[in-house]
């Protein structure tokens, strides 16, 4: 080839070159999860009148669990038992009555606090568990002020393809358009709804929100303060709002139960574990960039159904579909050993065996879709009301193949970090709630602290 022609044919080359990877960079910005709860389905307003005992499963033959009762009957479910209060809660903080959807035209004013912030919002509404149609008729976001008052300078109202209300079919969920609204990192964000009258029997909702929200009657999505407004303690039809950040930002979905979830944290407080760590993130210029969701469902279990389906049922929807995922710490199976070996009722047993192949599959199907994992290892649980020694011998199995497993992208060592060193399998009572299997806000922010922030920054 002449000098003549290899000239013009390089510089095609390096103009396709230069074309492919314009293509393949990612766009300048995108949509990232800054805040996220797990729906799941209650009933409106209505304790349950019957339930079905759970099956009975009678233990593998190598199983050291004391064999169950061949049949149980289904009893009347007694009206919901008062909620065991956290040593540092107020008579305040004693939950309101449910409050039953649909009778009336409500407002819904709900507060979450958001990890990273951005110069346009969406919010997620969820309808995934109900069994109805959902129809929202108006909906707002603002910066709150506290209590039900908004920011009325920092707000915007929301459209759903340029409408302002919407109708979610049964199972569905609905995301809002885009607003442009200025939210700074770690504020709190109220999202107003107007829910007309209409039928609802079941409700998806996230029914712990360690969060006062509010309700008051008619249409003042857009008011600045609630007139007399009624208080509830839960995230009803509210998933989860994103915000547009640049293409280095990413998510961070906390996974797991109640110690995910933040039983017995302080209300209104922002004080699980994962809201420390989102502290931590935004404080490193290193990780600055990353969303945190708690998605903790209290009582969650990874291989049954209880408080909201198992973690293998959800993990798709809670996990995997988060706008801008890229890492996943996993923090479950206590209830699963606590069910299935506890020495008062044992049911849903399940071996060691069974739980680390649930692991494995989580992390298969985090890793088929790009996202890193890290497992936690489970906190100690000797003194809480179900423990027995064949399940703390469980535990310490699925924690040793949490710490050596090649399968995963790394381990966080909780166990570690909230065990009392003079009885390695009970908690360090500064970090115990009392109950030896929940942590306290200490605990909380020692196991917010543990975290390695370099692992967010691969």
């Amino acid at each position: 080839m002449t000098t003549r022609l290899r000239l013009p044919v390089l510089s095609l080359f390096a103009l396709l070159a230069t074309t492919a990877v314009s293509h393949a960079a990612p766009p300048p910005d995108h949509w990232v999860g800054t805040w996220a709860a797990a729906p799941m389905a209650a009933n409106n307003g209505r304790p349950a009148t019957l339930a079905v005992a759970p099956p009975v499963i009678a233990p593998p033959a190598s199983s050291t669990a004391p064999a169950p009762p061949a049949t149980q009957t289904p009893t009347p479910v007694a009206p919901p038992a008062a909620p065991v209060e956290n040593p540092r809660s107020t008579p305040s903080q004693a939950r309101p009555a449910p409050f039953i959807y649909g009778t009336a035209d409500t407002t819904i004013r709900e507060i979450v606090h958001v990890s990273i912030g951005g110069p346009q919002v969406r919010v997620i509404f969820t309808n995934e568990f109900g069994t109805d149609p959902l129809t929202i008729g108006a909906a707002h976001v603002a910066v709150s002020q506290g209590g039900s008052a908004i920011n009325l300078v920092s707000s915007a109202g929301l459209t759903f393809g340029g409408r302002t209300g919407v109708t979610i079919p049964p199972g569905a969920l609905m995301v809002s358009d885009p607003a442009m609204l200025s939210l700074p990192a770690q504020s709190d964000l109220a999202v107003s709804f107007l829910l007309p009258e209409q039928p609802i029997k079941q409700l998806s909702q996230h029914g712990y929100a360690d969060q006062i929200g509010y309700t008051a009657p008619g249409n003042v999505v857009g008011a600045k303060a609630l007139d007399n407004p009624t208080e509830i303690r839960a995230w009803p039809f509210l998933k989860g709002v994103d915000v547009k950040v640049p293409a280095r930002s990413a998510a961070l979905v906390a996974f797991g139960d109640s110690i995910t979830d933040g039983a017995f944290a302080t209300l209104n407080t922002n004080s699980r574990w994962p809201d420390e760590l989102a502290r931590r993130l935004l404080a490193n210029p290193k990780t600055a960039d990353v969303g945190v969701l708690n998605l903790g469902i209290g009582g969650n279990r990874i291989l049954h159904d209880t408080t909201g389906p198992s973690a293998l049922a959800r993990f798709d929807r809670d996990v995997i579909a988060q706008s801008g995922v890229k890492y996943v710490i996993v923090l479950e199976a206590i209830n699963d050993i606590g069910h299935a070996y506890d020495t008062h009722r044992t049911y849903d047993v399940v071996s060691a065996d069974d739980l680390i192949t649930g692991y494995m599959q989580m992390a298969e199907r985090a890793h088929s879709h790009g996202i890193k994992v890290y497992f936690a290892t489970l906190t100690p649980y000797v003194g809480a009301g179900y423990s027995s020694p064949a399940g703390e011998e469980v535990r310490q199995t699925l924690n040793k193949w949490i710490r050596t497993s090649k399968q995963i992208d790394g381990f966080i060592d909780f166990e570690k970090t909230t065990a009392d060193p003079a009885h390695p399998d009970m908690f360090l009572p500064a970090y115990d709630h009392g109950d030896h299997l929940h942590p306290q806000d200490a605990g909380y922010k020692a196991m917010g602290d543990s975290i390695d922030l370099n692992l967010f920054t691969k």
